[in-house]
């Protein structure tokens, strides 16, 4: 009887050693694929589902080393693997396939596992975008919203949100708003910035209630949301985190998004803050009395434009005077001062979107076309981008 036990039990041992063996030679197997390209997909499907974590890892690197269209089904599946470690770089990879390049900013590669625990390092910088015209698949969408409300780790739900920003996956909202009520602030962070990225203003309200937030990077995202999304209802809670403001940071963010809705009750507090020491409060201050249309702000906007050292003012102060109806388009005009912007790359992204707001205007294109002939190219290539 002990020798039965004995013998059986040395062939337990030794099929589990084989079993490690060959999940060493599958992983192997996986890892080459990635060397065929294209071609080596088909054979990488089985190991998609292998029942050993470390093949299905080389899959899911093999599958976004390989990239492209073509590995779309395979990533697809591999977010509902119940581990992070696979999920992370399947939405990576689901992502590189639309905005090739990006998987090398991804978070997969800056993964990290401790014990039974996986952590992935998140940076602030999250500006990666897709092109308006670029058409991403629904299920690619569904699969992201899947795992931005279920993901099996935190940083892989975050990641989802992420995600669902940069492919401005609009049909996952619901996921998204789902996510600004969670625990972790890093999903309700990536939340934030990926409603920001789709632009619906139905979702504007969802992120009234995080206006208040203890934690400085989340109310900025809240006060910021709200203005991008033109939340009106919430002016009143935004002129409280301005007056309540703890940093600098959240006050300029919130007389920003003030700027943004536009309202009249802040007319006042836009001319005061014309003289504020602070360039960016001075900016939005101009902004918001640009949108106000008050054609008696014309004599101070005129005043700060003329006067105004700092860039960001200045094109601010441009931008309101031809919201007012200046029109001019000679050298030292608000306007042509807003198109030879667009030659500088490093205020290009304040003027190009100023010019876009003005140039909804009928009037304003008509004055812009005639500049187009003696500009420069990245003035004519910007200029009709604004007026399309």
């Amino acid at each position: 009887m002990k020798r039965t036990i004995f013998f059986l039990f040395l062939s337990g041992i030794i099929a589990l050693g084989q079993d490690q063996v060959d999940a060493k030679q599958r992983a192997k197997a996986a890892h080459d694929l990635a060397k065929m390209g294209v071609d080596g997909i088909p054979k990488l499907v089985p190991y998609t589902t292998d029942v050993d974590l470390n093949v299905r890892l080389e899959a899911v690197k093999a599958l976004d080393d390989i990239g492209g269209p073509k590995t779309l089904d395979a990533l697809v599946v591999m977010t509902r693997d119940n581990d992070p470690e696979i999920q992370i770089p399947a939405t990576d990879g689901l992502v590189n396939i639309y905005l090739p390049g990006s998987i090398k900013s991804g978070v997969s590669g800056t993964l990290q596992r401790a014990g039974n625990a996986v952590k992935a390092k998140f940076t602030d910088t999250n500006d990666l975008i897709i092109d308006s015209f670029v058409e991403v698949r629904p299920e690619v969408i569904t699969a992201l919203g899947r795992l931005a409300s279920g993901g099996a780790s935190l940083e892989s739900r975050a990641n989802a949100c992420r995600a669902l920003g940069i492919l401005r996956g609009a049909a996952a909202e619901p996921q998204l708003i789902e996510a600004l009520h969670s625990k972790d602030n890093q999903s309700i962070y990536e939340a934030l910035i990926a409603l920001q990225k789709i632009r619906d203003p139905a979702a504007g309200p969802s992120a009234a209630f995080l206006l208040r937030d203890l934690e400085e990077r989340i109310q900025v995202a809240a006060i910021d949301t709200t203005g991008l999304l033109r939340n009106r209802e919430a002016a009143p809670a935004l002129r409280d985190a301005l007056s309540h403001a703890r940093t600098p940071r959240v006050k300029r963010a919130a007389i920003a998004s003030l700027a943004m809705l536009g309202d009249p009750a802040d007319h006042a507090l836009f001319v005061q803050s014309l003289a504020d020491k602070d360039d960016a409060i001075r900016a939005s201050a101009a902004e918001g009395l640009g949108r106000l249309k008050d054609m008696s702000d014309r004599a101070a906007l005129d005043k700060a434009f003329s006067g105004e050292r700092g860039m960001g003012p200045r094109l601010a102060a441009a931008f309101a005077l031809v919201s007012l109806g200046n029109l001019d388009s000679g050298q030292f005009s608000p306007l042509r001062y807003l198109v030879n912007t667009l030659n500088l790359k490093t205020y290009r992204g304040v003027a190009l979107p100023y010019l876009t707001e003005l140039a909804r205007e009928l009037t304003v294109r008509q004055a812009i076309y005639p500049m187009l002939p003696g500009a420069t190219k990245d003035e004519k290539m910007n200029s009709r981008c604004s007026s399309l």
